[in-house]
């Protein structure tokens, strides 16, 4: 089958490209959105911290690694107020594989933030999909840990 009018064949597919995206809708959107992981690291060997409190102290000044398998992809340094922020372009990982296969990681030992607390081990956090912001172009992923754990050195 030949096209008489190779024109028109690139016009017709080329109104096909938006149809496809609009049925993928809120998953196309995702697919192709720079993620932002951002959260607070509290000074705490206890499970699932997520509230700032007097017994729950941030840890400044700690190094967060995004890890997929075993591979580190980002990583940030937390503020004074224990916050951090993570951009992730969608050509390296889209937000699925995020969620899906990546967790972060602490590295810094608890005891820089408390001499009591342990000199070894890590805290942990699968990652959760908390929303999305429109801002113009680029759609922007909100991703939060779900809750760091310690984990001891072994």
């Amino acid at each position: 089958m030949s096209f008489k009018h190779p024109m028109m064949f690139l016009l017709i597919a080329a109104m096909a490209i938006p149809q496809t995206k609009a049925k993928l809708g809120f998953l196309s959107a995702l697919l192709g959105s720079v993620s932002n992981i951002q959260g607070t690291v509290f000074c705490s060997s206890k499970d699932n911290v997520a509230v700032k409190a007097p017994s729950n102290p941030v840890f400044p000044n700690a190094e967060v690694q995004l890890v997929c398998g075993e591979k580190e992809f980002s990583s940030a340094r937390t503020n004074d107020d224990g916050k951090f922020s993570i951009m992730m372009d969608p050509l390296l990982l889209d937000v699925s594989s995020l969620l899906n296969g990546c967790n972060l990681v602490v590295p810094t030992p608890l005891s820089n933030c408390n001499t009591n607390l342990p000199s070894s081990g890590t805290l942990i956090s699968t990652l959760n999909f908390a929303g999305i912001n429109r801002l113009a172009t680029p759609i922007i992923a909100n991703i939060i840990p779900s809750g760091f754990h310690y984990v001891p050195s072994t």
